[in-house]
């Protein structure tokens, strides 16, 4: 599995979808990240036909959301999203929320797995208690936990669990899509500016320094070259404990223990882009 892959999160526009996935695979990319809710899962997987390179080459992942969690339900939608995207098989395929039965879901994808259908099965945004729990009530031992992780949220205690039950850590939205100035922090800014790269490059580099796998977006070809040049410099001790100390300890995008936000994801219900699934 590629230690930074490409999202395609709200980028619903199908034909800039494809467009955009089809210039990530251009730069390098291999890891390429989408899930049902995004609703563009067919953008990407004409992307990968296009490109004319070998199926196993890429690591594709995608993701079943809440109205298809259940044994039978989740069996459906992994056919559905093979069929969108024309593929034989996924590398990875990830319980999208905490919520709803994830353990029938889990038992379908337990079987899809053991049939070469997909090649790991995993989970998204699941705290340390419910991950844990999966552990001890299930056959397979999730190999990916895809969660928010950037420099205000740091989650050291949560991956030192994942590193004790053998579960990779991915993070989702990295640069927490700038909020709180990421990208002009004073502290990641210096980092920067002594290394010669971008905020951006110093906080891809300091997750992957920390064996996090990251999934960056973009729609900016520039941006995506940039994303993924990160292999020329590391990080100095002095650096990783002055990002560090920019860790506010709590979720700055998603809280899956907040009963608002919880009611938030749940608004599917009235909302007819998800009912639709």
């Amino acid at each position: 599995m590629p230690m930074i892959g490409f999202g395609v999160f709200q980028i619903t526009d199908l034909q800039l979808c494809e467009q955009v996935v089809s210039d990530a695979i251009s730069v390098g990319y291999r890891l390429l990240d989408t899930a049902s809710v995004y609703k563009n899962e067919s953008a990407v997987g004409a992307a990968i036909h296009k490109s004319g390179i070998p199926r196993e080459e890429f690591f594709v992942t995608s993701k079943a959301y809440m109205p298809e969690m259940g044994y039978e339900k989740t069996k459906e939608a992994f056919e559905r999203t093979l069929s969108k995207m024309g593929l034989d098989y996924l590398d990875l395929y990830l319980i999208h929320q905490p919520f709803a039965d994830y353990y029938g879901a889990w038992r379908a994808m337990e079987e899809l797995y053991k049939k070469g259908l997909i090649r790991a099965i995993g989970v998204s945004n699941f705290p340390s208690d419910r991950i844990i729990d999966l552990c001890y009530n299930t056959d397979t031992i999730p190999a990916v936990n895809q969660i928010e992780l950037h420099p205000f949220y740091q989650r050291e205690d949560e991956l030192e669990i994942l590193k004790e039950y053998k579960i990779q850590p991915q993070a989702w939205a990295p640069f927490a899509e700038g909020l709180n100035n990421m990208f002009s922090n004073p502290v990641l800014t210096k980092i920067a500016n002594t290394h010669g790269k971008s905020v951006a490059q110093v906080i891809l580099r300091w997750n992957v320094e920390r064996n996090v796998i990251t999934i960056p977006k973009s729609t900016h070809k520039n941006r995506m070259e940039e994303n993924f040049n990160i292999w020329d410099f590391e990080l100095s001790d002095n650096d990783m404990a002055e990002i560090s100390k920019l860790d506010l300890h709590r979720p700055q995008m998603l809280d899956t223990r907040n009963p608002n936000e919880v009611k938030r994801v749940y608004g599917f219900k009235d909302n007819p882009v998800i009912t639709s699934l």
